[in-house]
């Protein structure tokens, strides 16, 4: 899978999420420019090293982001007011895109993680 499949992938989505998500998407590149786009588990995600790192989605009433992990979101608490949250999922209003000070702390807390357990 490719950046060019997540690409046809986005510009399936109806409006307003084809919109939200690839401002999502361009977030994300920004703060990870090296890692790989590609379709991961069903959804658009970035990897670095082949681990997941960031995946995102559209839903009927919602959007989401996929920390890669079930320990993300729990850590960042505060960080998440005004939205709602599980342990692997982040939702987010259709057209709202993510504010890119949180990708970018999501982003950090999952690579700290990742560097923890390659130790």
């Amino acid at each position: 899978m490719s950046a060019s499949e997540v690409h046809e992938y986005i510009q399936r989505l109806q409006e307003p999420q084809r919109t939200t998500l690839e401002t999502v998407r361009s977030r994300l590149r920004s703060v990870l420019p090296d890692a790989q786009e590609a379709i991961y588990y069903g959804v658009p995600a970035f990897k670095i090293g082949g681990v997941g790192v960031a995946g995102y989605a559209p839903a009927r009433r919602h959007c989401s982001y996929f920390p890669m992990s079930g320990s993300v979101l729990p850590a960042l608490g505060e960080a998440l007011s005004g939205y709602q949250w599980s342990k692997g999922t982040l939702r987010f209003p259709v057209d709202e895109p993510l504010p890119e000070e949180l990708i970018v702390a999501l982003v950090q807390a999952r690579l700290a993680e990742i560097e923890a357990k390659r130790g």
